[in-house]
């Protein structure tokens, strides 16, 4: 049964976030991130696993900390102390709100609360808790302060989610490099960031909606549950790999976008260390893929069966895989 309390928590947070990206003043929108903050920690813990206990906490002590340095940050620019230290007070808010969303090298606490939560909570943090502090690194664009930024979440999560074997830690290193392309889309053009934001979200659906129903948590649980259920696993590669924006897949159409305004603005360079560091994540999910298509075990005699909860699944990646052929045929047709 679904909790009441729950119901009423998802309603605070959606107000936190709403609260913050429509505020009028900077101490309106670190309001509405505190809101978002104290919602979001009782949907986090749960009496029946210490796991999840353990992450709220951790998630609750770095972002309140993140909302303390902002808070400063606020109270200095505001306090018009001097003209020369503005542009390190702007410095010092972008960093807090680069905390607050996970981004490299600001991301040590991103991996470690992944791991301990549920696949709905984990749903919720890479998606709908990036929405206030994106919109507000909107408002205060620092460009070469953020190209730095998105090397060093293009380079730390290309390294760091090699070694993974949870998937949760995989989802999050994976989450690290989409936020560097995302800082990089917002540069120039919101409505790129939305598609692209919008674009991850679904893709995220649908990859933690098939973890979810088949109840796993780890790369081995994976391919021994993917081994009977071939349409399951051609579902799950297909997804990955639009994860990865390669060509025939949605994931694909933010990322051209993304490159295309990036050229337009003369940025090279930025675009080319881009598309060289996002081939290490390509890697790995590569690897998975590969892993997931040819090792075929048959130890374990329990599997995935066809239930009616799949109906959801197929609607939902008809529409993430499809999406790119029907976006270019309505929108190209001139």
């Amino acid at each position: 049964m679904f909790n009441v309390y729950k119901l009423l928590f998802t309603i605070s947070l959606m107000t936190g976030t709403l609260i913050s990206i429509s505020s009028y003043s900077w101490l309106g929108m670190w309001m509405g991130l505190e809101i978002n903050l104290l919602s979001i920690i009782p949907l986090f813990s749960n009496s029946k696993n210490m796991l999840s206990n353990e992450s709220s906490l951790k998630y609750f002590i770095t972002q309140a900390l993140a909302s303390t340095i902002m808070l400063f940050a606020i109270i200095m620019l505001s306090s018009k102390i001097s003209n020369n230290w503005e542009n390190n007070f702007n410095l010092i808010f972008n960093s807090s709100l680069l905390t607050k969303m996970g981004a490299a090298p600001f991301h040590f606490w991103f991996p470690e609360v992944m791991k301990g939560l549920s696949w709905n909570n984990c749903l919720l943090l890479l998606t709908w808790q990036k929405i206030a502090p994106m919109i507000l690194i909107m408002y205060n664009n620092m460009m070469m302060f953020f190209s730095l930024i998105i090397m060093f979440s293009m380079l730390i999560s290309g390294i760091m989610g090699i070694n993974q074997t949870s998937l949760r830690k995989i989802l999050a290193y994976s989450s690290i490099n989409h936020i560097g392309w995302m800082l990089s889309s917002m540069m120039f053009m919101e409505s790129i960031w939305l598609i692209y934001f919008i674009t991850y979200s679904i893709i995220s659906l649908n990859i933690i909606l098939m973890f979810k129903i088949m109840n796993i948590f780890f790369l081995k649980q994976l391919f021994i549950s993917l081994n009977k259920n071939k349409m399951m696993k051609m579902f799950f590669i297909m997804n990955f790999l639009s994860l990865g924006g390669l060509p025939p897949f949605l994931g694909f159409l933010p990322k051209w976008l993304t490159i295309q305004t990036l050229i337009e603005n003369n940025l090279f360079m930025l675009t080319l260390m881009m598309v060289l560091m996002t081939l290490m994540t390509l890697y790995f999910y590569m690897r998975i893929t590969f892993t997931t298509l040819m090792i075929n075990m048959n130890e374990l005699n329990y599997y995935f069966k066809f239930n009616n909860k799949n109906w959801i699944i197929m609607i939902f990646n008809f529409f993430s895989l499809m999406g790119l052929l029907f976006i270019t045929l309505i929108f190209n047709f001139n």
